[in-house]
């Protein structure tokens, strides 16, 4: 059974997501809710807070083909099996939670970050030589900061860029009136979030149609 506190994450997360990316306000399902996506793609984004397969079998029907996605909390062996070979899955990848602190961000010699509010998006970039090397995105709904796409080019790595992205992040978040964030990451990302404080709440497998 899933937690009210984990649904609570998921819920402000799955409002945050359409918000940093622009999409549709989340649309409240039997099961969950639906997140009716154009970026990155168009594709419905299903995000199953039940347990049961009878809850996953009931978003198959809105996830549809090519592009829809079913995102689970738990028992994604079974969710595996249901589903079948059509689907594609990733592993299970975490979802971490934070209260905001202000914190200054600083880069390396050579660096430049820059922090833009675009209708409501916090944009951070680190430019290199006139090139974006490190990057992120956030969004306030609710009090709550929602981070995405937070990345720093391989060869710009292990330089603080990722940690000064985060820091610029949570700065502008806290003047958008944000209090707590959350993010999913994956598991590579993870050491860089635990060392600035933030706690794993769940882990989430997103099942993808094979096209």
């Amino acid at each position: 059974m899933i937690s009210h506190e984990v649904t609570d994450v998921l819920r402000s997360w799955a409002k945050g997501l359409a918000a940093v990316r622009r999409n549709s306000v989340p649309i409240e399902t039997p099961w969950g809710l639906r997140i009716d996506e154009v970026r990155p793609k168009t594709r419905a984004r299903c995000l199953v807070f039940r347990d049961d397969l009878d809850a996953v079998r009931s978003a198959v029907k809105d996830a549809t083909p090519p592009h829809g996605v079913i995102i689970v909390a738990t028992a994604e062996d079974a969710v595996a099996t249901l589903l079948g070979l059509s689907w594609q899955s990733t592993p299970p990848e975490p979802i971490m939670t934070t209260t905001l602190r202000r914190i200054s961000s600083s880069v390396p010699a050579g660096y430049d970050l820059s922090a833009t509010i675009d209708a409501g998006v916090i944009n951070v970039r680190v430019h290199s030589e006139g090139e974006v090397v490190a990057a992120g995105y956030a969004a306030v709904v609710d009090g709550v900061a929602v981070v995405d796409r937070v990345g720093t080019d391989p060869a710009h790595q292990r330089r603080g860029l990722g940690t000064a992205v985060m820091n610029a992040l949570a700065a502008a978040a806290i003047d958008q009136g944000g209090v707590t964030a959350v993010l999913h990451g994956t598991e590579e990302g993870r050491a860089l979030y635990e060392g600035l404080g933030w706690q794993l709440r769940s882990k989430i497998t997103s099942f993808t149609h094979a096209a």
